[in-house]
């Protein structure tokens, strides 16, 4: 039933909301990964940004897409808990700094070894509409830990402003996904940190948009 419940809201809702109430343009679509593991890395100002990143992949591919979502935010109310675990399928982790004793990566970690492809975003939280936030370390780990899977960067223009951070009104407005190749772990921090920041402003910029707008 949960899996009947999951494939209808996709189908039913959220292809309604991204096919007909947005103005989704989307480049590069044939870059998108067609089997995991992968991670797909973009920016983050909207809660729609998982449900369009989610849309761009036939429904047959749905059991394999696990947002990573902050536990302390969606699993604080039993019924948004239980949406976002289900319906979604995300994967909670906990915001907080890696230490020897734990790491909140780990079920990213079990996934990507399972096969799934991630929906991660570096910055950690949604930040202002179409300002891109400082990337955190947690990219960086799972890349080292696992240097074969590729790494796509896409960058989301307009959701921010279409149902902007703290706001429950959704306002029909031209958005654009901007898919790039993939990258892999280039086996150092700054390096990888430089190419992947790079692609993401090659993305940003394509057809005369401002970089960070």
């Amino acid at each position: 039933m949960v899996k009947l419940l999951r494939l209808l809201f996709f189908l039913l809702i959220v292809r309604l909301v991204v096919l007909i109430i947005l103005g989704l343009r989307i480049r590069h679509k044939e870059r998108l990964p067609v089997k995991g593991p992968a991670i797909l890395v973009a920016n983050h100002n909207s809660h729609l940004d998982t449900l369009v990143l989610m849309s761009l992949f036939p429904l047959h591919l749905l059991p394999f897409l696990q947002p990573v979502a902050a536990a302390d935010y969606f699993l604080a109310n039993p019924y948004l808990a239980w949406f976002a675990l289900h319906i979604i399928g995300i994967i909670p982790v906990e915001r907080q700094e890696i230490s020897r004793t734990k790491d909140p990566l780990a079920v990213c970690a079990t996934a990507l070894a399972q096969g799934q492809m991630l929906i991660f975003y570096p910055e950690g939280s949604r930040g202002e509409p179409e300002q891109l936030s400082k990337f955190k370390s947690g990219i960086v780990l799972l890349a080292k830990s696992f240097p074969s899977v590729p790494i796509y960067p896409i960058f989301l223009h307009g959701l921010g402003k279409s149902l902007p951070r703290g706001s429950f009104l959704l306002v029909p407005f031209f958005c654009d996904v901007f898919i790039g190749e993939p990258i892999y772990w280039t086996g150092e921090r700054r390096g990888f940190m430089d190419l992947l920041n790079h692609r993401m402003e090659s993305l940003a910029a394509e057809e005369n948009l401002p970089a960070w707008e």
